[in-house]
């Protein structure tokens, strides 16, 4: 069925968390261990438990509950994004752009909880 680092999902959002990864980088020094340290945190969390969700689908109700823990970090970065627009460390467009990015991970998050049966493995 093919490695996780092959979703689609995954790809999308490793790709988010490496742009947020560049982009903090210009954030001020006085954020490093505040904003920084959070943005980045939480959209590697996506990948890591999307990666954590794959290596259980042999059982649907833990899959889906990693799944639903990478929707949530995901949320959580959206958020972030959001703080770094307010106190002008993004611009607009670099905020829809990344929020953007994070909304196609949801949809694809939320597409594999209402769907685990098409990642599902049997038990041998």
């Amino acid at each position: 069925m093919g490695k996780f680092r092959d979703l689609i999902v995954y790809k999308k959002g490793f790709s988010l968390l490496m742009e947020i990864f560049t982009i903090t980088s210009g954030f001020p020094k006085n954020e490093q261990y505040s904003l920084v340290d959070q943005i980045r945190r939480c959209s590697r969390s996506v990948c890591a438990n999307l990666a954590e969700a794959y290596r259980k689908r042999k059982y649907p109700n833990h899959f889906v509950s990693k799944l639903s823990d990478s929707d949530t970090e995901n949320g959580e970065t959206q958020t972030w994004l959001e703080f770094a627009l307010a106190c002008k460390y993004i611009t607009t467009d670099e905020f829809n752009i990344l929020n953007n990015q994070a909304e196609e991970v949801a949809k694809l998050l939320v597409y594999m909880m209402k769907n685990p049966e098409k990642f599902i493995t049997k038990l041998s």
